[in-house]
């Protein structure tokens, strides 16, 4: 390894052991901003298993490794010693941060979108970290109350404004790209993230979801309950949840009774017939049934 990849990493894992001492949960990131370690899941047989989440033990788990154990991130960038960066997990506690992310590429003028958002919704952004990106966009960071799951979004509240949310993770400050230094903007390295506007939140949080099919009469209320479940799915947790209560639904005998409210509760939450029916197969071949 290069001299000055090798001073990259060093810095990097100082950088994401600042950040974890403030509460942030950091994970190394490649050169291409892009987790560092690899899914020790990319060869697995079967793509209708549900995915790991870490549960397995080993890293590699994109923003589900994410920690603020110094030891733990320590062997992370010992795993990765081609990491020249760290990536900071959005919607964990304590600050259950939020990244707004103002882009300036093609042409779009995501900063002058964001106020005439301000001016349209009566909200104003408080003075909080700013993180500068080598392309001269921004990322200003903001916290989110404990009851509410703000999702990832690319131009939905207009052109060049992304968010980071759950599940997400934003670039942190001192991390190297290909592209050049991620730094804190002068003035805000000593600020805390600030509390999202009620009235930008409401902008961010996902509208409610239309009335959900009712579940089938014949498979009682266990059955329900299981059906329940699924539709209370956010994105990142459908396929997981689907499996989860096939299997149980095998175990107790109402798998077959179940299977069309399942697929109907799946199809709701944004899976496909194709994904739903193919992840019940899956959990009746588990639970030793023919699907």
């Amino acid at each position: 390894m290069a001299t000055t990849d090798r001073q990259a990493t060093t810095l990097a894992l100082a950088h994401a052991l600042s950040a974890a001492e403030r509460g942030l949960s950091v994970i190394p990131l490649s050169r291409t901003k892009l987790p560092a370690l690899r899914s020790p899941h990319r060869h697995d047989p079967d793509p209708a298993l549900p995915p790991c989440h870490g549960e397995c033990g080993r890293p590699g788990h994109g923003v589900y490794d994410a920690t603020t154990d110094p030891a733990r991130i320590r062997e992370l960038f010992a795993a990765a010693p081609w990491a020249t960066g760290y990536g900071i997990a959005c919607g964990l506690p304590p600050y259950r941060l939020i990244g707004i992310d103002l882009d300036v590429k093609s042409g779009t003028d995501a900063t002058a979108a964001l106020r005439e958002l301000a001016l349209r919704h009566l909200f104003t952004i408080p003075p909080t970290v700013v993180v500068l990106t080598p392309s001269g966009g921004r990322h200003l960071w903001l916290t989110g109350p404990p009851d509410a799951v703000i999702p990832n979004s690319a131009s939905r509240l207009a052109p060049g404004i992304d968010i980071r949310g759950a599940g997400g993770y934003l670039v942190g400050p001192g991390s190297r790209t290909d592209h050049g230094v991620y730094a804190t903007s002068p003035g805000t390295e000593h600020l805390v993230p600030a509390p999202c506007p009620p009235s930008l939140l409401r902008l961010l949080v996902p509208p409610p979801r239309p009335p959900h099919p009712s579940t089938h009469p014949s498979v009682g209320n266990r059955g329900q309950g299981l059906v329940q479940f699924v539709l209370s799915a956010h994105e990142g947790q459908r396929n997981t949840r689907l499996f989860w209560a096939a299997c149980r639904a095998y175990e107790n005998g109402i798998g077959r009774a179940l299977r069309a409210p399942l697929i109907d509760a799946a199809v709701h939450t944004g899976l496909t017939e194709h994904e739903a029916r193919a992840t019940i197969a899956s959990a009746a071949r588990m639970t030793g049934h023919r699907p």
